[in-house]
């Protein structure tokens, strides 16, 4: 039989991601309990078995945007990702894995450009983009390359070619590109309202009609500011977990969609939630919130830069003259770690 040593973790705060899997080392029955060094190096298991049983393992680096976390894995010896969807899913089960909302991968460049990325979700689907996961991807590259404080990457994402910078504030600013309106290219099926774009368009939801914009950032979403009785949302009374759904799975989005739902403050401060496709209920979504400032536009309800308040932070967006959307967030280093798959 094997015994646990308890790992010390200075000065992190407590969140529902760390699983009890990725807090322990397996160490001999002899001894007892210890504390770790200062650096943060964590072992999870993804299963009951024995070490003499467990052959493959993987390296990864936790990083978190505003609470959504992920997984980094350092793939630039290949061009397919090192795990499967499958294992993908185990890892980020906050409960039996390591705990995240997706694996993402550093991959050789394309094209031209200093990395590709890809990203697994928490149910093994893969998105197109991924916003605050791919400032988390930013900081990541810069920490393999022990890079400067204060540079841009080039990198290549299902979405197109997406360029995060490195600021001397320790924010990370992406330019994001522009926003896609035309219905089909969303995609949804709804009929556009003004001038190809679908624009506060009624939706039944479930017996109830809603209000919504729909915008792709290289991935589809559908935001609503209102029910179609035009009262405004207090988004932190909604039943997230019993629309987001109903939403993410309409025959009107055929890609399926993230919805965000969205409290106006003002017109430069708006407080959201979100639904992700392929995640559930999330602290933060970079393309979301990227999405609720150009729907937020559209709709005459927000000026072009505004602060978008989520559950894990805020984020500065700023739909700008050249009709691309920047986003501005942090990028946090979590713990560094082994996976046994």
């Amino acid at each position: 039989m094997a015994a646990f040593a308890s790992v010390w973790r200075p000065h992190l705060q407590s969140t529902e991601s760390d699983s009890a899997l990725a807090s322990f080392h397996c160490i001999p029955s002899s001894s007892r309990l210890v504390k770790l060094p200062e650096k943060l190096t964590f072992t999870a298991f993804s299963s009951s078995r024995s070490l003499c049983g467990l052959k493959e393992i993987l390296d990864f680096s936790k990083y978190q945007g505003l609470g959504n976390d992920f997984l980094l894995v350092d793939n630039r010896d290949s061009a397919e990702p090192k795990i499967s969807p499958e294992q993908a899913v185990k890892l980020c089960d906050r409960n039996f894995g390591v705990g995240a909302d997706g694996v993402i991968f550093a991959m050789p460049g394309i094209n031209g450009s200093d990395y590709s990325m890809r990203i697994f979700n928490s149910d093994g689907s893969e998105p197109e983009m991924c916003g605050n996961g791919i400032r988390c991807m930013a900081r990541f590259v810069a920490n393999l390359e022990n890079a400067a404080e204060t540079r841009s990457y080039n990198i290549h994402t299902l979405a197109g070619l997406i360029i995060p910078k490195l600021r001397e504030d320790g924010q990370v600013e992406v330019d994001m590109g522009a926003p896609i309106l035309n219905a089909p290219d969303v995609p949804t099926k709804l009929t556009s309202s003004k001038d190809g774009a679908v624009v506060k368009v009624p939706l039944n939801v479930d017996g109830e009609n809603w209000l919504v914009t729909c915008v792709s950032m290289g991935n589809p979403h559908c935001v609503t500011f209102a029910r179609e009785d035009g009262k405004d949302l207090e988004v932190n009374c909604l039943p997230l977990e019993k629309i987001g759904p109903l939403f993410e799975h309409h025959e009107v989005f055929p890609a399926r969609t993230n919805t965000e739902f969205i409290q106006v403050i003002s017109r430069s401060h708006v407080r959201m939630r979100v639904w992700e496709r392929g995640a559930g209920a999330t602290l933060a979504c970079g393309t979301g919130a990227c999405a609720v400032v150009v729907a937020g536009v559209l709709e005459g309800r927000t000026e072009k830069k505004c602060t978008v308040d989520l559950p894990g932070g805020p984020l500065e967006i700023e739909w700008r003259e050249n009709n691309h959307v920047y986003m501005t967030g942090p990028a946090e280093l979590v713990f560094e770690g082994k996976a046994f798959l």
